[in-house]
């Protein structure tokens, strides 16, 4: 008896474990898949490149390239910090490759990142990271499966000029983190930049919740009530991340988020970095509320998508193992993202949603494939 209390947390601990073993491998039902909608539907709205070398303007401040983020993402893109500086690394050719090779998806709008704007003019100074529209408009003219994802900080002096000369240049979406620009969403002197956005036809695609990628944030101009103000002038809002993870004033910023999309039929959100292990919570939670599903549209934030942030291992409580197994031998990176959702129970239409909120109109012509807005 003396034996059994001085071990009780390890007995705890052997039955809890025998308890999970037994879930996943004797009392788990097969998981039940929605059939997933034509790979010309569907679109990942939220995709990341990078570069280094000088001649393209793209900009990593040296805080950032000297933290412990900065090699893991290089090796998640599968490019070294050498290659990425000396404009050795394609990252936009890598994307385009990986998905001309899926099975389950089309095309992918690839993101520019405005930097920090200081007396009018962006300041590298200031910033921590800059991708210039250019840059990003380059790889999409040279890859046809890319869709141009533009960033305009709202408070540069050119930011209308700007606007209007990315909207000729096809782009399909305004990038914003927040939390990292220094814009407040909410501020009434960016009414002339919603204004313009609403007459072009631009969504904006912005960061809500925690920002975890950056060395610094403001997590305060990422809180989703400052969106209300682009929202009552007509923009299409898409939340980046459903809110997941992060709070203001002791309420999370997923629960103030989720009262917006029954007031504003113009506000979506991204189902992208939900499969990453410090969200698995939030992915339970996205499902459990049926209501929002129909303003889910796919996101899989490349390469944040990749192992090990995110894997179906972390989700035993969900899936038997020989879905899990499955899923975890997809060597396409996308295709074990939209494969991982589905299983995890993520509605069809959330995959080929993407394609309607960008206003893009899909046609076939014999072999030949054509989209336009």
């Amino acid at each position: 008896m003396r034996l059994l209390v001085r071990h009780r947390y390890r007995l705890l601990l052997v039955i809890a474990t025998a308890l999970v073993l037994w879930r996943m491998f004797f009392w788990s039902s097969p998981v039940q898949l929605q059939p997933l909608p034509a790979r010309q539907q569907v679109i990942d709205v939220h995709c990341h490149i990078a570069c280094l070398d000088t001649q393209s303007g793209c900009y990593i401040s040296p805080a950032l390239r000297h933290n412990a983020r900065f090699p893991v993402y290089m090796k998640l893109m599968q490019v070294s910090d050498e290659e990425l500086a000396g404009g050795k690394a394609d990252v936009g050719a890598l994307i385009a490759a990986g998905i001309e090779h899926s099975r389950y998806v089309s095309k992918a709008v690839i993101l520019a990142l405005d930097g920090v704007v200081r007396d009018g003019h962006i300041s590298k100074g200031a910033s921590e990271i800059i991708v210039p529209n250019a840059f990003v408009w380059q790889q999409t003219k040279q890859h046809a499966n890319l869709l141009f994802g533009a960033s305009i900080n709202p408070y540069r002096d050119d930011a209308l000029s700007e606007l209007e000369r990315v909207k000729k240049q096809g782009a399909v979406l305004i990038k914003w983190i927040p939390s990292i620009m220094h814009i407040d969403p909410a501020d009434p002197e960016l009414i002339p930049f919603y204004r313009q956005m609403v007459r072009f036809g631009l969504p904006l695609l912005t960061h809500t919740g925690k920002e975890h990628a950056f060395t610094h944030a403001d997590d305060s101009l990422a809180d989703s009530r400052r969106l209300e103000l682009p929202l009552s002038l007509g923009v299409t809002v898409i939340a980046a991340h459903v809110a997941s993870t992060g709070e203001q004033q002791g309420v999370r910023d997923f629960d103030l988020l989720l009262p917006m999309f029954a007031r504003y039929p113009r506000l979506y959100a991204d189902v992208s970095t939900l499969t990453q292990i410090n969200k698995i919570g939030y992915m339970h939670e996205v499902l459990a509320h049926p209501e929002i599903h129909s303003h889910l549209i796919y996101g899989s934030d490349w390469p944040l998508s990749v192992f090990p942030l995110a894997s179906p291992w972390y989700f035993a409580d969900m899936l038997d193992v020989a879905s899990m197994w499955s899923i975890s031998r997809i060597a396409n990176t996308w295709d074990a993202d939209i494969r991982l959702k589905q299983a995890l129970g993520m509605p069809s239409a959330v995959f080929a949603r993407t394609r309607e909120v960008l206003g893009l109109v899909y046609s076939a012509k014999g072999s030949s494939s054509l989209w336009h807005h």
